[in-house]
């Protein structure tokens, strides 16, 4: 694992002020944050109908995070940024020929829609899922224009997100060449399974992060992954979840992005 030289300044942000709708308390081992989910810039547009709802957020995870012996993949929601709103880089759609659209929930094809390659987001790259939730899948320069410092937000299991633009490299590649099935084409980033991990072509783990002084980050890329896809640590419940304190059920389907 490589180790950056690099410093991170852990103040979030401008003057080191909170938004009013957002609230950030360290009680013990846990570091919970809470929100209404709406942002302080400006939203959409996207599909006809589409607005920001109000959330009741409350992310509680790890104050104290510890690497573990293994990955966690697969978790609804990576992390929240220091203003209250979720990062959720991936989705639930699949390619499907059968579809109008291109895409459906059914994943037989095993061709994964890539939020910021192949659905519709705002200027801060963002939209709203069928309930109204406002989520992140890249980089909102609205959030990383105003930090005084670089702490972005946290991920599901407590570690820091950092954001230092073109400082460090993602180490996840597109292809080379074109997909043998499913939607055929070049691999141009509008699927998941375009990319690969290259370890070494960046300064980042698979996980999008590294250790730094000492202590182990995730960071937010201006490329693919854009936020941590996999963690290191002890995910909680809140994250797998996607709502925050309410975690999924058994047979609960995926809103709509």
């Amino acid at each position: 694992m490589k180790t950056l030289c690099i410093t991170l300044v852990l103040t979030a942000l401008t003057g080191g002020a909170v938004q009013a709708h957002v609230t950030i308390t360290v009680d013990g081992d846990q570091r919970c944050i809470t929100s209404d989910g709406v942002p302080d810039h400006d939203t959409g547009t996207w599909r006809p109908g589409a607005t920001v709802e109000p959330q009741d957020h409350n992310f509680c995870m790890d104050a104290t995070p510890e690497l573990t012996d293994t990955i966690t993949d697969r978790v609804r929601i990576s992390g929240i940024t220091v203003t209250g709103i979720p990062l959720r880089p991936g989705t639930a759609e699949y390619y499907d020929p059968t579809d109008e659209r291109g895409w459906s929930r059914d994943p037989s094809s095993g061709w994964n829609v890539e939020g910021m390659g192949g659905l519709i987001m705002d200027a801060q790259n963002a939209h709203v899922d069928g309930d109204g939730m406002y989520h992140y899948h890249g980089i909102p320069s609205a959030v990383t224009g105003a930090l005084d410092g670089t702490l972005f937000g946290y991920a599901a299991d407590g570690f820091e997100i950092h954001y230092v633009g073109a400082d460090v490299q993602s180490s996840w590649q597109l292809k080379p060449g074109a997909r043998e099935s499913g939607p055929g084409g070049a691999h141009d980033g509008t699927y998941v399974q375009d990319y690969e991990f290259v370890a070494g072509s960046g300064t980042l783990d698979e996980c999008n992060g590294a250790m730094v002084d000492g202590q182990y980050v995730y960071f937010a890329t201006d490329t693919y992954p854009f936020f941590p896809r996999c963690f290191k640590g002890t995910v909680s419940e809140d994250f797998i979840g996607g709502r925050g304190g309410r975690p999924r059920r058994d047979g609960d389907d995926l809103p709509a992005e």
